[in-house]
């Protein structure tokens, strides 16, 4: 079997971060961060707010998938 055309990479994917990597440094470049933590703000305190709030207890709680109850501290 020809590895180079294997494009499994297991539980960590080097080139999912490179392209993490790039496309934030990309982001920090064109100096939007502000914009974009106001904007993020705004929809915690709008209308979606509940719903990214119950978001993130899910993510801290390690459970992407909603199998179990979400912690919060």
């Amino acid at each position: 079997m020809d590895k180079s055309k294997d494009k499994i990479e297991g539980e960590g994917s080097y080139t999912a971060t490179a392209d993490y990597n790039k496309r934030t440094a990309e982001f920090l470049k064109k100096d939007k961060v502000d914009g974009a933590a106001r904007e993020a703000a705004k929809a915690l305190d709008g209308e979606e707010g509940a719903s990214l709030k119950a978001a993130e207890a899910k993510g801290k709680a390690g459970d992407p998938k909603g199998q179990g109850a979400a912690k919060t501290k």
